[in-house]
């Protein structure tokens, strides 16, 4: 349904280090850039998702009650990616991760704040 997903940064050093950290324990590679709008890469075969200063050159704000999911192959994964994100400058928000039971299943979780206040999450789907 997506090809890519951008997200604003007001420090976007910050914001790279702290996606090379989570996204990297999810098995994808460090972001690629800076492009010629300052803005960091990070792709798969799946789609592609960048950090940068909005280019309007308003300051970056998250979207209150909008969520970025992130697929992990696993619910260590799941783990790895919130343990990475804290030690990165993110922020630990909800429950801790684990295993909820939701409207769509069994799903292992993990939701973080990035050093820029957008809510991503990491999420494995069980059996």
């Amino acid at each position: 349904m997506f090809t890519h997903i951008t997200v604003g940064a007001n420090d976007v050093e910050a914001s790279r280090k702290f996606y090379d950290a989570a996204l990297g324990a999810l098995g994808i590679e460090p972001g690629a850039g800076p492009d010629p709008k300052g803005r960091y890469w990070w792709r798969t075969a799946r789609g592609a998702f960048a950090v940068g200063k909005p280019i309007d050159g308003d300051p970056a704000c998250h979207a209150n009650g909008g969520t970025i999911g992130f697929a992990a192959a696993d619910g260590d994964a799941v783990d790895a990616f919130h343990a990475a994100g804290i030690a990165a400058g993110g922020t630990a928000i909800e429950d801790p991760p684990g295993v909820r039971d939701g409207a769509f299943g069994k799903l292992h979780l993990a939701y973080l704040r990035d050093p820029s206040g957008n809510k991503i999450c990491a999420l494995h789907r069980l059996g």
